[in-house]
């Protein structure tokens, strides 16, 4: 007696089974391998320029006293020191007391930014919160910081 293992996997569907597993492996092997792909060119787009320089007018704004409800506006200004367009890609605060908003078009060499800070200026006391600007710099972390002492209106 001679059995086929062809004609096996034809009667029980094994075959078919076989396939399926196959291309399911295959689709999994290329999504990862362009998974990777799209991983290392954004990794490389976000590598720090060694010849571009942010260079902010400065890095510290002392509100001094404001009173509960006032305006907790500041705008940090900055300078692209550097040889090719500066980018911002990414601002973001110590806690959701303080909203920043920011130039999100490349900065062209010799042209100036800037960085609006937004404090919620209805908690009343002492603060000091920080601000961190990721950009393709040299520099491509710089930290930010205002601080004041909000009083409660009368």
């Amino acid at each position: 007696m001679h059995i086929h293992l062809q004609s096996i996997e034809d009667d029980i569907g094994l075959g078919s089974i076989i396939k399926k597993i196959k291309y399911k492996i295959m689709k999994t092997f290329l999504f990862s391998a362009i998974l990777l792909i799209a991983v290392a060119f954004n990794g490389k787009a976000q590598t720090a320029d060694s010849t571009l320089v942010i260079n902010f007018e400065s890095t510290v704004h002392d509100y001094g006293t404001i009173e509960q409800g006032g305006d907790g506006t500041y705008e940090f200004k900055f300078t692209n020191d550097g040889k090719s367009p500066l980018i911002l890609s990414n601002v973001r605060s110590s806690c959701g007391c303080t909203v920043p908003s920011w130039t999100k078009e490349p900065v062209a060499p010799g042209k100036d930014g800037s960085i609006k800070v937004v404090y919620n200026t209805h908690n009343v006391g002492n603060f000091s919160k920080t601000i961190t600007v990721s950009s393709n710099a040299k520099n491509s972390e710089v930290v930010l910081q205002i601080k004041g002492n909000v009083t409660k209106t009368e």
